[in-house]
């Protein structure tokens, strides 16, 4: 790979001239250190094809490449001649790619979902046409291309695009009371999904599910704005414990009119977080779960006979994880991922759920799976092969023999695949390595031609004095853990240095990865810190992911207990090294990062003289049912596993330096949540720091220079609470 030959040298030349240090307009207004990529690349279904959307001052156009010769074949979209129509983002294929449903004006409602104009474009005659007057949300094609389903207002709707018509399938949809095939609140955060119906194969039926969120608590929060009075959004928020939607399962059949709701028996479950039709035409696989979501059945709906059956059960003695891996090929039998002998594995399984085989073991796991080979019968999938922190990609027959590893380089490799499964583009990182993308043989493994590299990245680098990432593990009295390091590019052993540390530490999550500096653009913050005279941490303990399933799910209804004690012990362990000042280390981290560091600062006062809190969990009561009763089970059941590892019951033991920053919009994890952590720190009669960013959401990072006050904001303490003691002598922040 010639651009990855001269990334590495690049990025290891000497340097004769002075550097530059980065600074937080570089980082955060500048934009400098942006990553180049490919710009809404995406797959065609039909050929060895792909397209990329792009944007000039002209407007938005489409491109459609060949995968073998990256040439480009044509251009399949021009802005300028879409009838006033110059700029779009979100366009879908329908089954024989002759059309496009394309996207324009769409507003936000939550984390993946919006609502707006859409309209059909006809490839073949450049036709527009605007599907509905109304902001509608989700429209999805019918595979034979006639017609489109859509939500309005918590109602589906069809349109004929032959004869124009619509038709109106559901009437009870109401806001706040009743959803039809759109996922309400929690549903679409934590089961990660929007669009709440599918079409089957012959598009003469659809499948949909009802929400009914009547009796959900609703939440509310006030939007400031630029007006003289604030306006208040409530919305149904369910927390941990409470009432979530009633849901249930409804099928529309548009040869009879007829529509009815799916009756599954004794195999009805309280969740519904997936429904997908087989490749026969009449038989829909509904994926349940109970409350505990440790028991999930694919139940098999024969509309035809309106009969089901179990096709297959999955329970785990903690929790099971919803995936995207099922797919059925075409004899009916189907491929699902499970971690049943203690990694994540993929399995085959008959039409009738009876086991063929395991496809994958190792004490690794697959990380993703990109699909079946019909011609070949190889399945193509990601893994931790080459150690939990790397991702490389292979293929494997069906039956669990010839296993090939496809991607060349140690660090982050992912593919996306042409439909044909004769190519892949693989990304490919690592820490010191910006990301590359080459088109590469999917039979072979051989890379063909590169598409894209950063090699002025590379090289706009060497002017700045930036630190290396070091990987290592870290032994503690509680395990061995993955650790990254960033010392100062002038490091002195013989000196002691300030130690902040960062993490995540959430379940099944990672923040120790051999992939190129991160997306939020920490990695950069956390260099400019190492250039003021910082050693920054990472450190995933226990309950992260990529390391099996007890590693991830022994802190099973103890969110926080063993995380802590694992960030705790290693702030020792790195204490006791001649280089670190034992008495000046700080930790900080975002949403669970956030619970992590105020816990931190509480139960490890005596360790941690400093933490920042953004957007913190401070009490699992706080926080919506799906994610906490996953790990949690309910408040009712378990109130000891809420309650002792609550930052909020241990705010009396804060003794250093303490910041809690939230967004007033943060629709995920309320508000509240500092609120109630205020409240125990003022009963407690202890000082903090506290900064709101109103309207802000989770991510607190619309309006102008939101995050470059953010982490101006927390450099500046971070200064104050770590710096040369002579240089901070008040200690606590007023």
């Amino acid at each position: 790979m010639r651009a990855f030959l001269l990334l590495l040298t690049i990025l290891t030349l000497p340097v004769f001239s002075q550097q530059k240090k980065i600074t937080l307009e570089d980082i955060w207004v500048e934009n400098v250190f942006e990553t180049a990529s490919l710009e809404a690349f995406q797959s065609m279904k039909n050929g060895d094809f792909y397209t990329i959307l792009n944007h000039n001052s002209y407007g938005t156009y489409m491109d459609k490449y060949d995968y073998k010769t990256l040439e480009k074949v044509e251009t399949l979209v021009l802005g300028k001649d879409l009838q006033g129509i110059t700029y779009f983002d979100d366009y879908t294929f329908n089954q024989d790619e002759s059309k496009l449903i394309i996207g324009v004006n769409l507003e936000q409602i939550y984390r993946r979902s919006k609502k707006g104009k859409y309209y059909v474009y006809d490839l073949t005659d450049k036709s527009l046409e605007l599907i509905s007057e109304l902001d509608i949300q989700e429209p999805t094609f019918s595979p034979d291309g006639t017609k489109i389903a859509f939500v309005h207002k918590n109602n589906i709707y069809i349109k004929d695009l032959l004869s124009k018509k619509t038709l109106q399938i559901s009437t009870d949809g109401e806001t706040n009371k009743i959803i039809n095939g759109i996922t309400d609140w929690v549903y679409e955060e934590e089961f990660g999904f929007v669009r709440a119906f599918e079409w089957n194969p012959s598009s003469n039926k659809l499948a949909f599910i009802r929400f009914d969120e009547t009796e959900v608590p609703e939440f509310s929060m006030d939007v400031y704005g630029n007006g003289l009075y604030p306006k208040t959004q409530t919305f149904k928020y369910p927390k941990a414990g409470e009432n979530n939607s009633k849901v249930s399962l409804y099928l529309y059949d548009l040869s009879s009119d007829e529509k009815y709701r799916v009756d599954m028996n004794s195999l009805e479950q309280y969740y519904i977080p997936r429904i997908q039709w087989k490749k026969e035409d009449d038989h829909l696989v509904v994926t349940t779960l109970n409350r505990h979501q440790n028991n999930l059945n694919l139940v098999s709906f024969d509309a035809g006979l309106k009969k089901a059956d179990l096709l297959l059960n999955e329970k785990d003695a903690a929790y099971v994880n919803i995936n995207d891996n099922l797919t059925f090929l075409y004899d009916n039998s189907f491929i699902w991922s499970s971690e049943r002998d203690g990694f994540k594995h993929l399995y085959h399984y008959d039409a009738k759920g009876k086991l063929k085989n395991q496809i994958t073991k190792g004490n690794w796991e697959v990380t993703k799976y990109y699909g079946f080979d019909i011609k070949t019968k190889k399945v193509f999938y990601q893994s931790t092969e080459e150690g939990s922190i790397n991702r490389s990609v292979y293929s494997i027959g069906i039956s669990g023999n010839k296993k090939k590893k496809l991607s060349k380089y140690v660090g982050e490799n992912s593919a996306a695949f042409s439909n044909s499964f004769n190519y892949f583009v693989n990304t490919y990182s690592s820490a010191t390595n910006p990301t590359v993308y080459t088109l590469v043989d999917a039979r072979s493994g051989n890379e063909l031609k590169e598409i894209k590299n950063n090699l002025n990245l590379a090289e706009k680098l060497t002017a700045y004095d930036v630190p290396s990432k070091e990987f290592s593990t870290i032994k503690t009295p509680n395990g061995e853990f993955n650790m990254w390091m960033i010392k100062p590019k002038d490091f002195d052993p013989n000196k002691k240095y300030p130690l902040l540390m960062f993490q995540y530490s959430g379940p099944g999550s990672q923040r120790v990865a051999n992939t190129w500096n991160n997306i939020w653009k920490h990695d950069y913050w956390h260099m400019m810190l190492s250039q003021k005279g910082y050693v920054i941490v990472c450190i995933d303990g226990r309950g992260t992911g990529f390391k099996g399933r007890d590693f991830k799910k022994v802190t099973y209804k103890e969110l926080g207990k063993y995380e802590i004690e694992d960030q705790i012990a290693s702030a020792k362990e790195l204490g006791k090294r001649s280089y670190i000042d034992k008495n000046r280390i700080g930790i900080w981290g975002w949403s669970y990062g956030g619970f992590m560091s105020s816990l931190a600062i509480t139960k490890g006062a005596d360790v941690f003289k400093m933490a920042i809190a953004v957007a913190p969990v401070t009490s699992w009561r706080y926080y919506d049912s799906v994610y906490t009763e996953r790990y949690m089970q309910t408040p009712q059941e378990n109130a000891s596993g809420y309650d002792n590892n609550s930052p909020v019951n241990f705010a009396d033991q804060l003794k250093g330096d303490y910041l809690l920053i939230h967004g007033t919009g943060d629709d995920n994890v309320h508000v509240q949540n500092s609120m109630q952590m205020i409240n125990a720190l003022v009963e407690a009669n202890k000082q903090f720091d506290y900064f709101t960013y109103p309207d802000r959401a989770h991510g607190i990072r619309n309006g102008k220079n939101t995050r470059l006050h953010l982490f101006k904001k927390m450099t500046t303490f971070i200064d104050r609470s770590l710096g040369e003691p002579s240089n901070n002598e008040q200690n606590i922040i007023d």
